[in-house]
């Protein structure tokens, strides 16, 4: 198979190549694509140097059959037909296309056959805090329907790209010095802080993520009366989001039947002993696969209530991980790609 990255210097990017190489994708041609600044950058995948290309409006996508593509929004849709024009299957990281009726927006674990009608020829990769929270939400969903959720985020620095990465790392450095912290990829200094915003406001108090786990969750789980009330906040740590999730159920479901529910589930991993002061943190989580579910117990206050904890790696499953597992998803239900 032939394969690209589009925005392949991004931290998202970077974590392309590592999962690419971990997952031990078939890959026989690889071609890497950036912007002006990042165009001529070499980088090293299965022992070979690959050179990014600039990406431009022509032909460089023939016979190339899948193009991972995070490199933000609007580069997404200025490039969307350039990409796809000769048959490429784009695996869009972006926002540009989620809630589009003609793009399917997939989490494998969820509704992976939703991969296979691609009349554009786009697939959406879903938000990342969306992604993790359905993974979790589907074996419960299996078991009886969900009515409501709601859940409260605790976003590390990653989300915002590796520059605010960088940045969090220069704020404590630069406070332990006495120093003021540089502000740039935040609204305030993130470091000994919490911020209540991920993206901007919308007209209805709601920030564009915290709406967007409103409308993606509803389209992946085919669920359209599925309401969701997000608050999204920004925590001072570095990679792997954490999401306090409350659901309610049409009938009541007990904690035993929710772990063994979990337990059960694709793509999760149950870590859940309060007595031993067990349960899922971003430290230990991050650079890992799965999304880690604890804290398991009924809501008090809602007799179809359950209450849980999620943690899952933002540029990982919520990135790079889940567009390659879609693309192995088509190629095990068998999708044909190549010559």
């Amino acid at each position: 198979m032939n394969i690209a990255i589009v925005g392949a210097s991004g931290a998202v990017g970077q974590e392309f190549l590592r999962v690419l190489d971990q997952q031990n994708f078939p890959i026989d041609e690889l071609t890497l694509f950036g912007s002006q600044r990042s165009a001529g950058r070499s980088y090293t995948f299965r022992g070979k140097q690959y050179t990014v290309k600039l990406l431009q409006h022509n032909d460089d996508f023939r016979g190339i059959d899948i193009a991972f593509v995070s490199a933000g929004g609007g580069t997404s849709q200025e490039f969307a037909e350039t990409i796809t024009k000769h048959g490429t299957l784009m695996i869009d990281n972006s926002s540009a296309f989620r809630m589009d009726k003609d793009v399917p927006l997939v989490v494998p674990e969820v509704n992976g056959d939703d991969a296979f009608n691609t009349p554009r020829g786009i697939i959406a990769n879903p938000n990342c805090t969306t992604i993790q929270m359905v993974v979790a939400l589907k074996p419960i969903n299996d078991l009886s329907p969900i009515r409501r959720v709601h859940v409260a985020t605790y976003q590390a620095a990653s989300g915002a790209g590796a520059a605010a990465m960088d940045e969090l790392v220069e704020q404590y450095a630069q406070l332990g010095r006495g120093e003021e912290p540089t502000v740039e990829k935040f609204a305030y200094q993130l470091a000994y802080n919490v911020i209540p915003q991920v993206d901007v406001f919308t007209d209805n108090g709601y920030t564009k993520e915290e709406m967007k786990m409103f409308n993606e969750t509803k389209k992946i789980m085919h669920a359209p009366d599925l309401n969701v009330s997000a608050m999204c906040v920004r925590v001072p740590v570095m990679r792997a989001h954490s999401e306090a999730v409350w659901i309610e159920t049409e009938r009541p479901i007990s904690v035993e039947e929710a772990r063994e529910a979990f337990e059960k589930g694709e793509g999760l991993v149950v870590i859940d002993n309060p007595a031993a002061k067990e349960y899922p943190m971003p430290l230990p989580t991050a650079g890992l696969d799965p999304v880690y579910v604890g804290r398991i117990r009924k809501d008090i206050t809602c007799e179809n209530g359950l209450t849980f904890w999620i943690v899952g790696d933002q540029i990982k499953k919520g990135a790079a991980l889940n567009a390659v597992q879609i693309a192995q998803y088509l190629i095990a239900h068998g999708k044909k790609f190549g010559k």
